[in-house]
């Protein structure tokens, strides 16, 4: 059942792009300013916390979130291990840039799921 009123849905409607973009922006331009995976991946969670706020009725799957969230930190992990040790970090800069957008991609989707979970562990489970 979906409370909200009309005007927040369509403000909702034309503002969510805008924090999902901006939340990219913060992300992939970490590594040059203030701001990164973390930061990024909190925006996104509250975009997305706002977004079911606004329209309680998406589609979720919390066992979808949780295993996305166990491959991403694999991935960081592995990545972190391979550029690290594997290889002993002798790149030229636009590889390493390029690693740091990675690693900030990773951290970022991360921290959108794990937040997104502890939300909606919150509002669903601890709610009864």
């Amino acid at each position: 059942m979906n409370t909200s009123s009309k005007i927040v849905n369509n403000t909702l409607d034309l503002i969510y792009p805008a924090i999902m973009m901006f939340g990219l922006y913060i992300i992939f331009n970490g590594h040059l300013r203030a701001g990164g995976g973390f930061q990024g991946g909190a925006v996104l969670a509250g975009a997305f916390i706002v977004r079911f706020f606004a329209d309680s009725s998406l589609p979720l799957s919390l066992a979808r979130l949780n295993r996305l969230e166990k491959v991403f930190y694999l991935l960081l992990v592995l990545s972190a291990v391979f550029y690290s040790f594997l290889l002993l970090g002798v790149f030229p800069p636009a590889v390493k840039t390029a690693y740091l957008m990675g690693m900030n991609l990773l951290i970022g989707a991360k921290v959108f799921c794990g937040l997104t979970i502890i939300f909606f562990r919150f509002t669903l489970f601890e709610a009864n």
